[in-house]
């Protein structure tokens, strides 16, 4: 079938040769950085898509999964755009597109207007809603329900929670809202998506993409060094931790989370518990920049290879590991001055078990708030 648009081109900053042979080749390089709809279908799809290739003349190529939405096309139900990688189009080629998009991801438009983002971003509103134009092709309100509804695509797949426990999680106020948009977006019933694909999961489950090279082993042996127990943990090929998350954009936010590699895919498995479900896709967003999983891996390694020639060897798919907040990540600094990293794992350990709030359900320790460090003399620590 004939989509709403079909006679525009594929965008200059997309080569067509390019993504031809990426697409062909179902290269894992290119997840994420364009999307590949089908005319003959009305649908679009990751350039790794399992399905047979279409035939050129049958494909249009898009920068972004939402102008192919916007262009009448739905997403693939095998492939799953909305679990590719973001790319770097996402983030704009300008400085204040990128911030806004990260805002926006935070929850700035959830719980607050167009015009606070605006004065965050220090431009006016007009000029706010003509950069995103330029920039990603849409307004920032129509991006921020476009991230609200790719999110709860990927719980209807990957959870067995309700639609309206996924439309919660998904920061929507009302299950009739969540239905009209998710029907507009997707061209398609919530409840067809849970027919068609079950759900394995009781709890929140995602997959968190990335593109290759991902050194996982390397990044599990970086945390096991310096896990806090009752706070942290690595377990055999899992990752996990409990979280106390506050921002400006919403409301506190409490629960823990844990991450695995997934055999035979470029992605991890995301399972995760939290006290304020709607504030879910803040969370996911902090979670990738955690495990920096945004990185163009492939492109950073080539060039610093091109720097370093023979005189320094690689390790492929290294990532930089993040720290939860500022505030944990200052302590850490602190505590890891002069000592060994066993020495100061070993204060952070008593430190949170004297002065972090404890959670019986999930037998789990929240990282010390700045407010209780000020008021106590820490001599817990037993060091000057």
């Amino acid at each position: 079938m004939d989509t709403k648009q079909t006679t525009s081109t594929t965008p200059a900053t997309l080569d067509p040769k390019r993504c031809r042979q990426a697409r062909l080749a179902r290269d894992s390089r290119y997840d994420g950085v364009f999307f590949v709809a089908v005319r003959t279908t009305g649908i679009f799809c990751r350039p790794i898509c399992p399905a047979v290739a279409p035939k050129e003349k049958n494909v249009h190529y898009y920068p972004e999964a939402s102008l192919a939405m916007q262009a009448g096309y739905r997403p693939c139900l095998r492939c799953r755009p909305d679990s590719a990688p973001q790319s770097s189009a996402w983030k704009g080629t300008l400085t204040t597109v990128q911030r806004g998009v990260k805002l926006i991801e935070q929850g700035a438009l959830q719980n607050g207007t167009l015009n606070q983002l605006a004065e965050r971003l220090g431009i006016g509103e007009r000029y706010l809603r003509k950069l995103f134009e330029q920039e990603l092709g849409l307004s920032p309100k129509a991006y921020a329900l476009y991230r609200q509804v790719m999110l709860a695509k990927q719980l209807l797949h990957d959870s067995q929670l309700s639609i309206t426990e996924i439309a919660t999680a998904s920061g929507f106020n009302s299950l009739r809202r969540f239905n009209d948009a998710f029907q507009k977006q997707m061209h398609i019933a919530p409840s067809d998506i849970r027919r068609k694909v079950a759900g394995k999961s009781q709890g929140i489950v995602l997959t968190l993409a990335y593109r290759p090279p991902f050194n996982w082993a390397a990044m599990l042996a970086y945390w096991s060094q310096r896990v806090i127990e009752g706070v942290e943990w690595v377990d055999g090929q899992r990752y996990g931790r409990s979280f106390d998350f506050d921002s400006e954009h919403g409301p506190r936010v409490r629960g823990h989370f844990e991450l695995q590699a997934i055999p035979n895919r470029h992605a991890l498995a995301l399972e995760i518990s939290l006290d304020q479900p709607a504030r879910l896709m803040a969370i996911v967003a902090h979670i990738r920049r955690l495990m920096d999983l945004d990185c163009d891996c492939q492109s950073i390694e080539k060039h610093l290879s091109a720097q370093l020639g023979k005189s320094l060897s690689l390790t492929n798919g290294l990532r930089i590991p993040g720290i939860w907040s500022p505030f944990e990540a200052g302590i850490r600094a602190i505590l890891g001055q002069q000592i060994s990293i066993a020495a100061a794992r070993t204060h952070l350990q008593r430190l949170t078990k004297e002065l972090g709030d404890y959670d019986s359900r999930s037998d789990l320790y929240f990282f010390p708030s700045p407010e209780k460090m000020a008021a106590d003399e820490l001599q817990v620590l037993k060091m000057p």
